[in-house]
């Protein structure tokens, strides 16, 4: 679905059954002369590769290990449905996000439909009850008939799965749940057909997601200016146990980090006042937040740093000795990162598209 554009700011207008608040003032404080660099000397900016690595749809478990700096190991959670229902391309996902109530949910954004996708709801406890996580296989084949029909097995597995609609979601890497008013939000960040995948317009849309319909039902709409200049929004997000929200992006090899919050009809953020002197990598793929440990986690391809959250606060307080960084193999396509309660880690990659968890608190 797509929302209707209103000239005139400071309104709200529907828009197929949704509402668009635009906000008048910008949404950004900056201040550039507060700004400084990090040094986070144990990070390595890792290029992306010439190739990611496919994974064989025949292997029930795979890995993706870290070979330097701070240890984890991620193992198959779930083989995620391919195709999906109605022969769907269900092959390209681009964001992961968990609830507290266990039910996880997968942005699929199909390479033939430019930013449009939909969102799919998991319910993981349901799922490891009828036996998933033993054999992942099962998950992977739950929308291919036998004989032109599913099993009895496949038809439970099935109900365990809710599919939302089609809609304009943008680059789709934003889905994420805001543990303090249990919403699930994401920004609509449309991407141009250019070599540098540079969003469409530089007005932000961060829509929240109903949780029953799978699609949007009310969007605030803002410009992040500030000195003159205006920045775009959106590429990654992630919130923290008290409602805020972050997103980070590229200035060459360095990390931009930006802070917010979204109220009822408008947001406001803040680009932090530290900036890392070595991003993790060359696509900025996800953002992920622990709320155990209090660490935000910036993603890109095979490559993950993590520092302490509160380290933002203010003028900012983070020393090259607040990062843990790992470098991972095999070379696949990192798509996102959340955790769960406990405090381990799943990770979304493509090709073919799974959920691996760490296999110890990260």
């Amino acid at each position: 679905m797509s929302f209707i554009l209103c000239l005139v700011w400071g309104q709200s207008t529907k828009a197929a059954a949704s509402i668009v608040h635009y906000q008048h003032s910008s949404a950004l404080i900056y201040h550039p002369s507060q700004v400084r660099i990090v040094d986070d000397s144990s990070v390595h900016f890792i290029t992306v590769p010439g190739r990611y690595t496919h994974m064989k749809a025949s292997k029930k478990v795979n890995w993706v290990k870290s070979v330097s700096g701070h240890h984890v190991a991620f193992k198959t959670r779930l083989l995620l449905p391919y195709p999906g229902k109605g022969t769907e391309h269900w092959g390209n996902p681009q964001a992961i996000a968990m609830s507290k109530n266990n039910l996880m949910y997968i942005v699929y954004c199909p390479t033939t439909l430019r930013n449009r996708g939909r969102i799919v709801q998991y319910d993981l406890k349901r799922l490891g009850q009828l036996g998933v996580y033993k054999k992942p296989q099962i998950l992977r084949t739950v929308y291919v008939k036998h004989h032109g029909k599913y099993s009895k097995r496949q038809r439970k597995l099935q109900k365990a799965i809710k599919i939302g609609p089609l809609f304009d979601t943008g680059h789709g890497q934003t889905l994420a749940f805001n543990p303090r008013d249990n919403g699930l939000y994401m920004w609509r960040d449309n991407r141009k057909r250019d070599n540098n995948d540079s969003q469409t317009t530089t007005r932000s849309y961060l829509q929240h997601i109903n949780t029953q319909s799978l699609k949007p039902d009310r969007a605030i709409s803002f410009h992040l200016r500030a000195h003159g200049k205006t920045f775009y929004g959106g590429g990654t997000q992630t919130f923290d146990q008290y409602g805020n929200t972050y997103f980070w992006c590229l200035n060459g090899s360095e990390a931009e980090i930006y802070k917010g919050r979204i109220s009822g009809h408008s947001v406001k953020f803040r680009r932090t006042d530290q900036t890392l002197k070595r991003a993790p990598g060359t696509h900025v793929q996800s953002m992920g937040y622990n709320a155990k440990r209090g660490r935000l986690y910036l993603v890109a391809d095979d490559s993950i740093v993590s520092f302490p959250a509160k380290q933002l606060n203010g003028r900012g307080s983070l020393t090259k000795h607040s990062f843990e960084w790992s470098r991972l193999v095999p070379r696949r396509e990192m798509e996102g990162l959340t955790f769960d309660a406990s405090g381990h880690a799943y990770l979304l990659a493509n090709h073919n598209p799974e959920v691996l968890r760490s296999t110890s608190v990260y």
